[in-house]
């Protein structure tokens, strides 16, 4: 079932003639309505709906109360509308499950009008226009075959289920960082993706309805596809995927490495009986894969992060007060069984690559002014991928005891000054966590879905939960605090923005691209004809520091043009009867060049890798996966 929730001013329709499926209606009172403060449903009853009726009436229930009492509505208004989807169920169903819907919300005391099923209608509806009046969800019977059939595997921890019912409100800032409520924020038209972020956060909805622009891009530029043999969320990384991969967990690696972490690697397998991870596992808001063992019983577990193997290396290390804040970094495989409905292209996977830092400080004090520190380290870190503050909305979450001291309000309005605009507040009435101060930068993708990308947490827990201490100046034993940074998110997600931003770059009329550094062929030369080939195989040699390939393909060159441009390639050199002459090459640049005119400079092979090189510096470097020459290579894809 597809629905789309618009909360009006007022709905007016009239049924004007019927369909060969029409419902009976009564001439006068059922032809014209007009209905005002009300939350208007349009629905489309699916095919697959009727696979469990009683379960689908249930959940769109359930989904029309809840937004119902978010919105404040007075009644609810039901509009079969089946241009929502093409894959309708047969009108006996259909009225069926409008009929249970409506019945199903008045023994609720809600005041419904439905209108008619199988008629030609005219409407006007006035939408009111507040972040929350327009909103969309799908109702899947595979939801009703997983909750019923939960495995002990599978089981929520605590912390999840406290998440769900966790009592929280939600602010903006203003200039000064000071806190507005969202009734009284006046949205400035450069916080449009602000606005949609704070609608999927306060939707608490992580299922996607829509394939999002990435997934055809993934493909069609050969760097990932789902694997079908394999549990849904693991991909297949394809060799330009893999060299996109590599070279973002290089630069993370090397990043950290220069901030002062030491690297270190931990197991990917856990015991559930180990007495700290068992009581971690309820404090972590992860659905966790677990191995079952004899009794059918969760026996191992496999990490949803680096957090317990670098807090168990930490407990046996002799540490002084001289070491901190002290820093441990892995770039660790997890696993985390997220839910069907949430998995789409790399956005969210099940196996993903996550860079996991861990800051042990002595006291809080310290630890919030490594917060900050990390908090600037994040945003560099972000920027040389690929990302400006203005790509991505920061959200800042912390209990209500933690914003009560004064020092630490100081510390808020000192982040949002750095971020440079508005950012979403959460505060928590009572900590559910582990920890007590967290941000994120948060990516809003094509379809207003928000994934958090960095993110650092002031954890108070753990240190006393696995028993690590560090020697004070008079010798005493304390517990630290710890830091839990990932200065990127996950390197799959970042490969998921940058797709995502390029295609948003695309829709606003500029050129799509990856960053020169990472893009699979930075350089593709294209010779006119076959007797050019030999000068291009002569300047080879002195392009070795740059990813150049060359389309040697019998094609038309405009042709071999067009398939750079489809590959998003940084700079296409073409080589004719003029440029072996010259010893020159006629170089067309992307990110100079519009839809509507390329630039295209001619210079010769010292200054375009000189060019190239300035672009790349100080970024790690692999070379080209692929046979340099374009006839030579397989397809990997069918796009």
């Amino acid at each position: 079932m597809q629905l789309l929730f618009i909360h009006s001013d007022y709905i007016e329709y009239e049924a004007k003639s019927k369909t060969r499926v029409a419902e009976e209606i009564e001439e006068a009172a059922g032809r014209k309505e007009r209905v005002e403060e009300a939350l208007v449903v349009f629905i489309a009853v699916e095919s697959e709906d009727e696979k469990n009726v009683r379960y689908v009436v249930e959940k769109a229930a359930e989904e029309a109360i809840s937004i119902f009492k978010q919105v404040d509505a007075e009644r609810i208004v039901l509009y079969p509308y089946a241009h929502l989807s093409s894959e309708l169920a047969s009108p006996e169903t259909s009225t069926e499950i409008l009929r249970g819907l409506e019945a199903d919300l008045r023994s609720r005391d809600v005041e419904v009008t439905r209108a008619p099923f199988g008629w030609y209608k005219s409407f006007t509806l006035r939408c009111k226009g507040h972040p929350l009046s327009e909103l969309s969800r799908k109702i899947t019977v595979l939801e009703a075959g997983e909750a019923k059939g939960a495995a002990v595997a599978e089981k929520q921890s605590k912390a999840l289920e406290a998440e769900e019912k966790a009592v929280s409100h939600f602010f903006f800032t203003d200039g000064h960082g000071n806190l507005v409520g969202t009734d009284e924020f006046e949205f400035a038209v450069r916080d449009e993706n602000l606005r949609k972020f704070f609608v999927y956060e306060s939707e608490k909805r992580r299922e996607v309805d829509k394939i999002p622009p990435h997934v055809e891009l993934m493909k069609r530029l050969e760097i990932a596809d789902y694997e079908p043999s394999s549990d849904p969320g693991n991909m297949r990384f394809y060799p330009k995927g893999k060299l996109i991969k590599s070279l973002l967990e290089d630069y993370v690696r090397d990043s950290v490495a220069d901030y002062g972490a030491v690297e270190v690697e931990t197991p990917i397998m856990y015991s559930t009986r180990h007495p700290s991870l068992k009581d971690y596992l309820e404090r972590f808001p992860a659905r966790q894969y677990s191995l079952l063992g004899k009794g059918g019983k969760p026996d191992l577990f496999l990490r949803f992060a680096a957090c317990f193997g670098q807090f168990l290396m930490s407990k046996d290390m002799s540490i002084s007060y001289k070491n901190l804040p002290l820093k441990i970094f892995e770039l660790a495989s997890s696993f985390r069984k997220e839910k069907r409905g949430e998995l789409v292209g790399l956005r969210r996977l099940r196996k993903f690559t996550m860079p996991d830092m861990h800051t042990l400080c002595r006291d809080m004090d310290e630890a919030v002014a490594e917060f900050k520190k990390q908090y600037e380290f994040c945003m560099r870190v972000l920027a040389d991928i690929g990302f400006s503050p203005k790509d991505y909305e920061v959200a800042l979450r912390f209990t209500k005891e933690f914003y009560e001291d004064e020092a630490n309000k100081e510390l808020i309005k000192s982040l949002v000054r750095i971020a440079g605009k508005p950012v979403l507040i959460e505060v928590w009435d009572q900590r559910f966590f582990y920890f007590v101060l967290k941000f994120e930068f948060n990516f809003v993708d094509a379809l207003g879905k928000a994934s958090a990308l960095s993110t650092v947490q002031i954890d108070v827990e753990n240190a006393e939960r696995y028993g690590i201490t560090y020697t004070d100046a008079d010798g005493a034993r304390k517990s630290p605090i710890i830091l839990h940074c990932s200065p990127s998110g996950a390197i799959e997600r970042c490969m998921y923005a940058l797709l995502e931003k390029a295609y948003l770059d695309k829709e606003a009329g500029a050129m799509p691209m990856l960053p020169l550094w990472l893009s699979p062929t930075q350089l593709r030369i294209i010779p006119v004809a076959e007797r050019h080939l030999e000068y291009v195989e002569r300047i080879l040699p002195a392009l070795t520091s740059i990813r150049v390939d060359v389309d040697d393909r019998d094609e038309t060159v405009s042709k071999k043009i067009r398939d750079a441009g489809r590959e998003w390639i940084p700079y296409v050199a073409v080589v004719g009867d003029k440029e072996v002459e010259k010893e020159t090459l006629s170089v067309t640049i992307r990110a100079e060049s519009s839809m509507k005119k390329q630039k295209v400079e001619e210079m010769n092979v010292s200054e375009l890798k000189e060019r190239i090189e300035a672009g790349i510096k100080d970024r790690p470097f692999r070379q080209l996966p692929l046979s340099y020459k374009l006839s030579e290579r397989a397809k990997f894809t069918g796009g």
